[in-house]
């Protein structure tokens, strides 16, 4: 992304001339002429840099360097003026202006200038980062929220990681499976080894296996030399299989031996390697519904399921989203000293949006607006999806139970089937996107059907 500068001049030509130099090498320029034109720009936008004249009608330059240092220490500023004195000098640097300049000043001093300061703006960002990635890592890991949901995950990761037990994590995509997995693993009696994830439904069947055990020189067409796996580059650690319902049921009965004897081989080996791996899995589907449908080996449910952690989803936990914004904004936005970071209306649109995506989508969404410059996120930077959200679930009275009451499960049959054929009408009787649309697998969609007598094929 190309770096935002406001040039703040009350010479016209002043602004024209540096607007030129600027765009010229690659970089977005706004302009202002006064000082209180240039602070109603930067509540608007985000700017990486602002360079100002010192000596400007009304609001000085000195007094719009303090104001944007105690909002966005972040921002660098160049000064710039005809009247160079060391005392203004020394007061500017002071209050935290990368450089001070006279005029009139030669082009190619501007250009290092404004390169070397933005650099060292974009270093001191990266350092903030890292040392944010630090803290979280041996922490909670980036789990965010106060609330009582959020309070019953940490306890409960607070309580398994010491173990060696194997974790299942359930919960719809987005809701943050793979930071509790750190969590656990970097609370853990193993946090100073390896931790490795892997999304099981991202490799093809074929491959999955090399993948995780590795193979041996020779194994296979293309095995040209020994290869070390996941379980092996886990060692001692902690190995995280992300959906873990995709794996074929072939691979399903040498997972279960791996965690009953605790050993492996590669394919296409002959010897057998130690397994010093704790197993943390998740899944955004039903694993007990996959065994009743036979896709998933009852044996090695009950293995992986000894203490399951179920993340819950972002409108479960809607009190939680002022605080995810607010992190998603620190996160993103050099703005970290603003005092308000999204409008009253803006946050009722969240609250009253039901975040399918859930917690990724509420970063995604976030990033956006930081992205799009926005120093406040206001209603009109949200999506329109989630601006005009109406709520699809019928209005309270709409369906009630009859006197003589009903049958509950008919009822939600019923339900279902509506919702099939909908999806169905909907992507023009394409099934895979009709699941899709659901937010469920193809083979689970393809299950409904069959259980309505619905699947033609």
């Amino acid at each position: 992304m190309r770096a935002r500068i406001l040039v703040v001049d009350d010479e016209l030509s002043m602004r024209e001339f540096l607007s030129i130099l600027l765009e010229g090498e690659g970089y977005q320029v706004d302009q202002a002429e006064n000082a209180e034109e240039a602070l109603r720009l930067i509540g608007e936008q985000r700017y990486e840099m602002v360079i100002s004249d010192v000596l400007m009608p009304g609001l000085g330059g000195i007094e719009l360097l303090s104001r944007i240092k105690s909002e966005s220490p972040e921002t660098a500023v160049l000064m710039i003026t005809a009247f160079t004195t060391a005392e203004q000098a020394v007061e500017a640097m002071k209050l935290g202006a990368y450089d001070y300049i006279g005029k009139p000043f030669k082009v190619e001093e501007v250009k290092v200038l404004v390169k070397n300061a933005l650099e060292k703006q974009s270093l001191v960002q990266e350092n903030k980062r890292l040392k944010a990635a630090v803290q979280e890592r041996f922490s909670f890991s980036g789990l965010i929220g106060k609330s009582k949901q959020m309070r019953e995950v940490y306890d409960l990761i607070a309580k398994v990681a010491d173990s060696m037990a194997n974790v299942l994590i359930t919960g719809e995509s987005g809701t943050g499976k793979e930071l509790a997995a750190r969590a656990i693993h970097y609370n853990s009696p193993r946090k100073g080894a390896p931790f490795v994830a892997v999304n099981c439904g991202a490799i093809p069947e074929t491959l999955i296996e090399s993948e995780l055990f590795g193979h041996s020189k020779g194994a296979f067409t293309g095995a040209f030399a020994d290869r070390p796996g996941l379980f092996e580059q886990a060692e001692g650690g902690t190995l995280f299989l992300d959906e873990i319902g995709e794996v074929p049921l072939q691979l399903q009965a040498k997972l279960l031996r791996v965690l009953q004897e605790r050993e492996f081989r590669r394919v296409g080996g002959a010897t057998s390697l130690k397994a010093d791996v704790r197993i943390v899995a998740a899944s955004n589907r039903n694993l007990e519904e996959q065994v009743r449908e036979g896709t998933f080996r009852e044996d090695l449910f009950y293995r992986l399921n000894v203490v399951m952690l179920r993340m819950p989803s972002l409108k479960e936990r809607a009190e939680d989203i002022p605080a995810l914004v607010e992190h998603f904004y620190k996160k993103y936005s050099l703005w970290s000293g603003a005092d308000e970071i999204i409008t009253p209306d803006a946050l009722k649109a969240l609250f009253n949006y039901p975040f399918p995506g859930n917690v990724r989508e509420l970063e995604n969404l976030v990033e956006r607006c930081v992205v799009l410059g926005s120093r406040v996120i206001a209603l009109d930077c949200l999506p329109a999806s989630v601006r005009e959200h109406r709520s699809v679930i019928p209005a309270s009275g709409e369906t009630e139970i009859p006197e003589e009451g009903m049958d509950l499960q008919a009822y939600l049959d019923n339900l279902e089937q509506k919702l099939l054929v909908q999806a169905l009408d909907r992507c023009g009787g394409v099934k895979k996107r009709a699941a899709a649309l659901l937010g469920m697998t193809f083979r689970s969609f393809r299950y409904r059907l069959a259980k309505f007598g619905m699947d033609e094929e």
